[in-house]
């Protein structure tokens, strides 16, 4: 049996107790999780991807797992490209790219969906707020998507919840005194 990976981007603004429960969680099922940060051409970034880059690897390095990866290299603000490299980088072939419930309905709308579709499966993680409903798994199978639904209990938290209610104790530990000596995201009321 061939070995399948994990490549989990993230826009990572802030990295949160929930990017980290969701690292753990997939060093369990995956023979590697490859993570990475990325700019979202559908979002504001409150901070420069060098500083949303550096918070993760700080984290996975935190995390001291073998099994989970950062890899800024694969970035790009496209899933296709993100993968292109991936492959090219790791000469993996079995890639389950990992996204939120959240996404499930902008994939359709991805740049180069179609070939995405034939690159790799996705691994679906369920967002509390964003049920999985039953026209979405139709068009998925429609689509002939390739994709398994995740049971990881992930703390209900995501980076734009964090800055619109910033409290530390939903970023890791091992983030505080970087976001605390850096200034990083306390005045952050942001206007989505």
């Amino acid at each position: 049996m061939k070995k399948t990976v994990a490549l989990f981007g993230t826009s990572a603004d802030p990295p949160t107790i929930g990017h980290k429960k969701i690292l753990e969680e997939l060093s369990k099922i995956y023979a590697f999780t490859i993570s990475y940060v990325s700019n979202n051409p559908n979002k504001k970034h409150k901070e420069d991807i060098s500083i949303r880059s550096h918070l993760l690897k700080t984290l996975i390095e935190d995390l001291d797992n073998p099994k989970i990866l950062f890899n800024q290299s694969v970035s790009s603000q496209w899933a296709i490209e993100s993968i292109k490299n991936c492959k090219k980088i790791y000469e993996f072939n079995n890639l389950d790219f990992v996204i939120g419930s959240d996404l499930i309905n902008d994939i359709f709308c991805w740049k180069n969906f179609d070939k995405i579709n034939k690159e790799v499966s996705f691994f679906i993680l369920k967002r509390e707020g964003y049920p999985i409903e039953s026209s979405t798994l139709k068009m998925l199978e429609t689509c002939k998507v390739k994709f398994k639904i995740s049971n990881i209990k992930i703390p209900n938290i995501s980076s734009s919840k964090l800055r619109l209610n910033f409290n530390y104790s939903n970023l890791p530990t091992s983030l505080i005194d970087i976001v605390k000596k850096n200034n990083l995201y306390i005045s952050s009321k942001l206007v989505e």
